[in-house]
Protein backbone atom coordinates (compact mmCIF):
# COMPACT_ATOMS: atom_id res chain seq x y z
CA UNK A 1 0.00 0.00 0.00
CA UNK A 2 1.31 3.62 -1.19
CA UNK A 3 1.92 5.84 2.25
CA UNK A 4 -0.60 8.78 2.27
CA UNK A 5 0.07 12.02 1.54
CA UNK A 6 1.23 14.17 4.47
CA UNK A 7 -1.43 16.62 5.27
CA UNK A 8 -4.41 18.25 3.81
CA UNK A 9 -4.56 21.01 0.94
CA UNK A 10 -5.86 24.22 2.83
CA UNK A 11 -8.41 26.37 0.94
CA UNK A 12 -10.71 29.14 1.83
CA UNK A 13 -14.80 28.54 1.32
CA UNK A 14 -14.54 30.59 -2.32
CA UNK A 15 -11.67 28.27 -3.39
CA UNK A 16 -13.53 25.83 -5.87
CA UNK A 17 -13.41 28.75 -7.98
CA UNK A 18 -11.08 30.56 -10.79
CA UNK A 19 -8.73 28.98 -9.17
CA UNK A 20 -8.99 25.78 -9.22
CA UNK A 21 -10.38 25.81 -12.51
CA UNK A 22 -7.68 27.59 -14.44
CA UNK A 23 -4.81 25.12 -12.83
CA UNK A 24 -6.73 21.59 -13.64
CA UNK A 25 -8.39 22.99 -16.93
CA UNK A 26 -7.44 20.08 -19.77
CA UNK A 27 -4.79 20.09 -17.83
CA UNK A 28 -4.42 15.97 -17.96
CA UNK A 29 -4.16 14.03 -21.66
CA UNK A 30 -5.33 10.36 -21.46
CA UNK A 31 -2.34 8.38 -22.20
CA UNK A 32 -4.45 4.66 -21.53
CA UNK A 33 -2.58 2.89 -24.40
CA UNK A 34 0.65 3.82 -22.98
CA UNK A 35 2.69 1.58 -20.27
CA UNK A 36 2.16 1.30 -17.21
CA UNK A 37 -1.61 0.77 -17.63
CA UNK A 38 -1.17 -0.29 -21.52
CA UNK A 39 -4.65 -0.96 -22.40
CA UNK A 40 -6.33 -2.45 -25.84
CA UNK A 41 -7.53 0.25 -28.28
CA UNK A 42 -10.93 -0.37 -27.10
CA UNK A 43 -10.94 0.01 -23.68
CA UNK A 44 -8.64 2.71 -23.69
CA UNK A 45 -11.34 4.54 -26.03
CA UNK A 46 -14.59 3.68 -24.05
CA UNK A 47 -12.69 5.12 -20.45
CA UNK A 48 -12.07 8.30 -22.77
CA UNK A 49 -15.59 8.58 -23.78
CA UNK A 50 -16.39 7.60 -19.84
CA UNK A 51 -14.30 10.31 -18.76
CA UNK A 52 -15.48 12.97 -21.08
CA UNK A 53 -19.30 12.25 -19.67
CA UNK A 54 -18.06 12.39 -16.15
CA UNK A 55 -18.37 15.53 -13.48
CA UNK A 56 -14.59 15.77 -14.03
CA UNK A 57 -14.31 16.28 -17.70
CA UNK A 58 -13.46 19.72 -17.67
CA UNK A 59 -9.64 18.88 -16.26
CA UNK A 60 -9.48 16.36 -19.79
CA UNK A 61 -7.11 17.01 -22.28
CA UNK A 62 -6.23 14.98 -25.65
CA UNK A 63 -6.72 11.55 -26.45
CA UNK A 64 -3.26 10.16 -27.16
CA UNK A 65 -2.71 7.88 -29.86
CA UNK A 66 0.45 6.41 -32.02
CA UNK A 67 -0.04 7.84 -35.34
CA UNK A 68 0.67 4.33 -37.11
CA UNK A 69 -2.92 3.07 -34.96
CA UNK A 70 -5.10 6.10 -36.40
CA UNK A 71 -7.13 3.67 -38.09
CA UNK A 72 -7.62 1.47 -34.97
CA UNK A 73 -8.81 4.27 -33.17
CA UNK A 74 -11.10 5.24 -35.43
CA UNK A 75 -12.43 1.39 -35.84
CA UNK A 76 -12.91 1.45 -32.01
CA UNK A 77 -14.55 5.10 -32.11
CA UNK A 78 -17.16 3.46 -34.14
CA UNK A 79 -18.00 1.08 -32.27
CA UNK A 80 -19.56 4.11 -29.42
CA UNK A 81 -22.55 5.62 -29.06
CA UNK A 82 -20.83 9.31 -30.11
CA UNK A 83 -23.77 10.90 -32.43
CA UNK A 84 -24.60 13.95 -29.82
CA UNK A 85 -20.45 14.01 -28.33
CA UNK A 86 -18.15 16.82 -29.14
CA UNK A 87 -15.15 16.21 -31.67
CA UNK A 88 -12.11 14.83 -29.53
CA UNK A 89 -9.19 15.84 -29.58
CA UNK A 90 -6.25 14.04 -30.19
CA UNK A 91 -2.57 13.69 -30.21
CA UNK A 92 -0.72 11.64 -32.00
CA UNK A 93 3.14 10.30 -31.46
CA UNK A 94 4.87 9.92 -34.01
CA UNK A 95 7.21 6.78 -34.56
CA UNK A 96 10.52 6.39 -36.37
CA UNK A 97 9.22 6.94 -39.75
CA UNK A 98 7.60 10.42 -39.39
CA UNK A 99 7.54 11.15 -42.89
CA UNK A 100 4.82 8.22 -43.29
CA UNK A 101 3.32 9.52 -39.74
CA UNK A 102 2.46 12.60 -40.82
CA UNK A 103 0.54 10.99 -44.37
CA UNK A 104 -1.53 8.94 -42.04
CA UNK A 105 -2.61 11.86 -40.26
CA UNK A 106 -2.96 14.51 -43.08
CA UNK A 107 -5.25 11.65 -44.39
CA UNK A 108 -7.36 10.61 -41.18
CA UNK A 109 -7.75 14.69 -41.05
CA UNK A 110 -8.99 14.67 -44.50
CA UNK A 111 -10.76 10.97 -45.12
CA UNK A 112 -11.54 9.46 -42.39
CA UNK A 113 -12.60 12.18 -38.94
CA UNK A 114 -16.02 11.26 -38.62
CA UNK A 115 -17.19 7.67 -37.91
CA UNK A 116 -20.02 6.17 -38.92
CA UNK A 117 -22.67 6.85 -36.02
CA UNK A 118 -21.74 10.52 -35.78
CA UNK A 119 -18.66 10.43 -33.72
CA UNK A 120 -15.49 12.66 -34.95
CA UNK A 121 -12.26 12.94 -34.06
CA UNK A 122 -9.36 15.81 -34.74
CA UNK A 123 -5.88 15.40 -34.87
CA UNK A 124 -4.68 18.65 -32.79
CA UNK A 125 -0.94 18.37 -31.95
CA UNK A 126 1.42 15.69 -32.64
CA UNK A 127 4.33 14.65 -30.30
CA UNK A 128 7.89 13.06 -31.32
CA UNK A 129 11.08 12.71 -30.18
CA UNK A 130 14.32 14.22 -31.43
CA UNK A 131 17.79 13.85 -30.38
CA UNK A 132 19.41 16.72 -31.33
CA UNK A 133 18.55 20.59 -32.51
CA UNK A 134 19.17 19.06 -36.18
CA UNK A 135 16.28 16.56 -35.78
CA UNK A 136 14.30 19.00 -34.40
CA UNK A 137 14.84 21.72 -37.40
CA UNK A 138 14.42 18.98 -39.63
CA UNK A 139 11.46 16.85 -38.31
CA UNK A 140 9.23 20.59 -37.90
CA UNK A 141 9.44 21.52 -41.99
CA UNK A 142 7.22 18.07 -42.14
CA UNK A 143 4.97 18.90 -39.50
CA UNK A 144 2.02 21.19 -40.55
CA UNK A 145 2.19 24.62 -38.80
CA UNK A 146 -1.79 23.94 -37.82
CA UNK A 147 -0.89 20.95 -35.74
CA UNK A 148 0.92 21.70 -32.69
CA UNK A 149 3.96 20.03 -32.15
CA UNK A 150 5.82 19.38 -28.63
CA UNK A 151 9.35 17.79 -29.46
CA UNK A 152 10.96 15.17 -26.72
CA UNK A 153 14.58 15.94 -26.32
CA UNK A 154 16.45 14.17 -23.81
CA UNK A 155 17.33 15.55 -20.59
CA UNK A 156 21.11 15.24 -21.09
CA UNK A 157 23.10 18.39 -20.82
CA UNK A 158 21.46 19.63 -24.63
CA UNK A 159 18.95 21.10 -23.56
CA UNK A 160 19.60 24.52 -24.06
CA UNK A 161 20.72 24.22 -27.58
CA UNK A 162 17.30 21.58 -28.45
CA UNK A 163 15.11 24.34 -26.98
CA UNK A 164 16.64 26.85 -28.91
CA UNK A 165 15.62 25.12 -31.87
CA UNK A 166 12.42 24.65 -30.57
CA UNK A 167 11.89 28.22 -30.29
CA UNK A 168 13.65 29.20 -33.75
CA UNK A 169 10.78 26.71 -35.38
CA UNK A 170 8.07 28.05 -33.26
CA UNK A 171 7.18 25.03 -31.90
CA UNK A 172 6.65 23.16 -28.07
CA UNK A 173 8.98 20.77 -26.10
CA UNK A 174 7.93 18.16 -24.36
CA UNK A 175 9.89 16.92 -20.90
CA UNK A 176 9.62 13.13 -19.28
CA UNK A 177 9.02 13.04 -15.69
CA UNK A 178 8.70 9.73 -14.81
CA UNK A 179 8.89 5.99 -16.00
CA UNK A 180 8.51 2.38 -14.99
CA UNK A 181 11.54 2.03 -12.95
CA UNK A 182 13.30 4.87 -10.94
CA UNK A 183 16.17 6.01 -13.00
CA UNK A 184 13.26 7.33 -15.60
CA UNK A 185 12.49 10.30 -13.15
CA UNK A 186 14.44 13.24 -13.52
CA UNK A 187 16.26 15.07 -10.75
CA UNK A 188 14.44 18.72 -9.49
CA UNK A 189 17.55 19.64 -10.36
CA UNK A 190 17.25 19.23 -14.03
CA UNK A 191 13.06 19.55 -14.42
CA UNK A 192 13.72 23.31 -12.98
CA UNK A 193 16.24 23.94 -15.53
CA UNK A 194 14.30 22.35 -18.28
CA UNK A 195 11.55 24.59 -17.17
CA UNK A 196 13.48 27.66 -16.99
CA UNK A 197 15.03 26.95 -20.27
CA UNK A 198 11.46 26.73 -21.61
CA UNK A 199 10.85 30.27 -20.24
CA UNK A 200 13.44 32.20 -21.26
CA UNK A 201 12.77 31.08 -24.82
CA UNK A 202 9.15 31.31 -24.37
CA UNK A 203 8.52 27.49 -25.46
CA UNK A 204 5.40 26.05 -24.41
CA UNK A 205 5.75 22.78 -23.04
CA UNK A 206 4.05 19.60 -21.87
CA UNK A 207 5.07 16.76 -19.00
CA UNK A 208 4.69 13.04 -20.41
CA UNK A 209 5.06 9.76 -17.25
CA UNK A 210 5.19 9.55 -13.58
CA UNK A 211 2.36 12.53 -12.69
CA UNK A 212 -0.50 10.35 -11.33
CA UNK A 213 -0.35 11.97 -8.31
CA UNK A 214 -0.93 15.60 -7.58
CA UNK A 215 2.49 15.80 -4.63
CA UNK A 216 5.28 14.19 -4.24
CA UNK A 217 5.66 11.01 -2.61
CA UNK A 218 6.07 7.24 -2.77
CA UNK A 219 4.02 4.71 -5.20
CA UNK A 220 4.84 1.81 -6.78
CA UNK A 221 6.45 2.41 -10.17
CA UNK A 222 4.00 0.04 -12.01
CA UNK A 223 0.52 -1.87 -11.45
CA UNK A 224 1.72 -5.36 -10.77
CA UNK A 225 2.25 -6.53 -7.29
CA UNK A 226 5.56 -7.60 -7.27
CA UNK A 227 6.80 -3.77 -8.41
CA UNK A 228 9.08 -1.60 -6.77
CA UNK A 229 8.10 1.34 -5.72
CA UNK A 230 9.63 5.20 -5.98
CA UNK A 231 9.46 8.62 -4.94
CA UNK A 232 7.87 10.48 -7.89
CA UNK A 233 6.87 13.59 -8.80
CA UNK A 234 3.83 15.69 -8.19
CA UNK A 235 1.57 17.33 -11.06
CA UNK A 236 0.42 20.05 -8.50
CA UNK A 237 4.23 20.44 -7.73
CA UNK A 238 5.46 20.50 -10.98
CA UNK A 239 2.22 22.71 -12.42
CA UNK A 240 2.97 25.13 -10.17
CA UNK A 241 6.63 25.49 -10.20
CA UNK A 242 6.21 26.18 -13.82
CA UNK A 243 4.20 29.44 -13.79
CA UNK A 244 6.66 30.45 -10.34
CA UNK A 245 9.37 30.22 -12.39
CA UNK A 246 7.99 31.75 -15.53
CA UNK A 247 7.30 34.66 -12.94
CA UNK A 248 10.80 34.82 -11.65
CA UNK A 249 11.39 32.35 -8.97
CA UNK A 250 14.76 31.31 -7.88
CA UNK A 251 16.40 28.05 -9.03
CA UNK A 252 16.84 27.14 -5.06
CA UNK A 253 13.17 28.05 -4.38
CA UNK A 254 11.78 25.86 -7.57
CA UNK A 255 13.40 23.03 -7.09
CA UNK A 256 12.25 23.17 -3.09
CA UNK A 257 8.98 23.48 -4.64
CA UNK A 258 8.86 20.44 -6.68
CA UNK A 259 10.29 18.44 -3.67
CA UNK A 260 7.95 19.39 -1.70
CA UNK A 261 6.03 16.59 0.02
CA UNK A 262 3.51 18.33 2.02
CA UNK A 263 0.30 18.63 1.05
CA UNK A 264 -0.41 21.37 4.20
CA UNK A 265 2.12 23.84 2.47
CA UNK A 266 -0.27 24.29 -0.62
CA UNK A 267 -3.18 27.00 1.01
CA UNK A 268 -5.47 27.71 -2.01
CA UNK A 269 -8.03 30.62 -1.43
CA UNK A 270 -9.96 32.70 -3.60
CA UNK A 271 -7.04 34.98 -4.91
CA UNK A 272 -4.63 32.16 -5.96
CA UNK A 273 -2.10 29.52 -3.74
CA UNK A 274 0.53 30.28 -1.52
CA UNK A 275 3.46 28.34 -0.96
CA UNK A 276 5.63 29.33 2.15
CA UNK A 277 5.44 32.99 1.81
CA UNK A 278 5.55 33.23 -1.97
CA UNK A 279 2.12 34.16 -4.04
CA UNK A 280 0.86 32.51 -6.66
CA UNK A 281 -2.38 34.86 -8.08
CA UNK A 282 -4.39 32.99 -10.00
CA UNK A 283 -4.18 35.11 -13.23
CA UNK A 284 -0.76 34.56 -13.26
CA UNK A 285 -1.69 30.58 -13.38
CA UNK A 286 -3.83 31.21 -16.02
CA UNK A 287 -1.68 32.95 -18.12
CA UNK A 288 1.11 29.97 -17.53
CA UNK A 289 -1.37 27.35 -18.48
CA UNK A 290 -2.67 28.94 -21.54
CA UNK A 291 0.72 29.59 -22.78
CA UNK A 292 3.58 27.80 -21.30
CA UNK A 293 2.95 25.06 -18.86
CA UNK A 294 0.39 22.85 -21.32
CA UNK A 295 -0.52 19.66 -20.10
CA UNK A 296 0.48 16.35 -18.80
CA UNK A 297 0.19 12.66 -20.03
CA UNK A 298 -0.86 10.08 -17.79
CA UNK A 299 -2.27 6.53 -18.66
CA UNK A 300 -4.69 7.56 -15.53
CA UNK A 301 -7.43 9.44 -15.44
CA UNK A 302 -8.87 8.19 -12.63
CA UNK A 303 -5.61 8.32 -9.75
CA UNK A 304 -5.01 12.11 -10.32
CA UNK A 305 -9.18 13.07 -9.89
CA UNK A 306 -9.21 10.04 -6.84
CA UNK A 307 -5.92 11.60 -5.64
CA UNK A 308 -7.35 15.77 -5.52
CA UNK A 309 -10.83 14.61 -4.44
CA UNK A 310 -9.28 12.71 -1.30
CA UNK A 311 -7.07 15.82 -0.30
CA UNK A 312 -10.25 18.61 -0.64
CA UNK A 313 -9.31 20.12 -3.66
CA UNK A 314 -12.32 19.17 -5.80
Amino acid sequence: MNPPITGALRKSEAVVGKTVEVLLSRLIDYAGLFPPASLGMLPAVTNYDSYLRSDYSWMLGRFIVPAGRLNEFEEALGQLPLADSKPWGLSALLGTDPDADIARIVEFKALSSSSGNGGSAVVESVEVKAESPADVARMATIIPRQLAAYFETPLAGHESECIDAIARCGRRAKVRTGGETADKFPDAARLVEFVRLCANAKVPFKATAGLHHPIRSVHRLTYQPDSPSGLMHGFLNVFLAAPFVNAGMETRLAMELLEEQSAAALQFDSKGVVWREQRLPWPVIAAARQDFAVSFGSCSFTEPVDDLRSLGLL
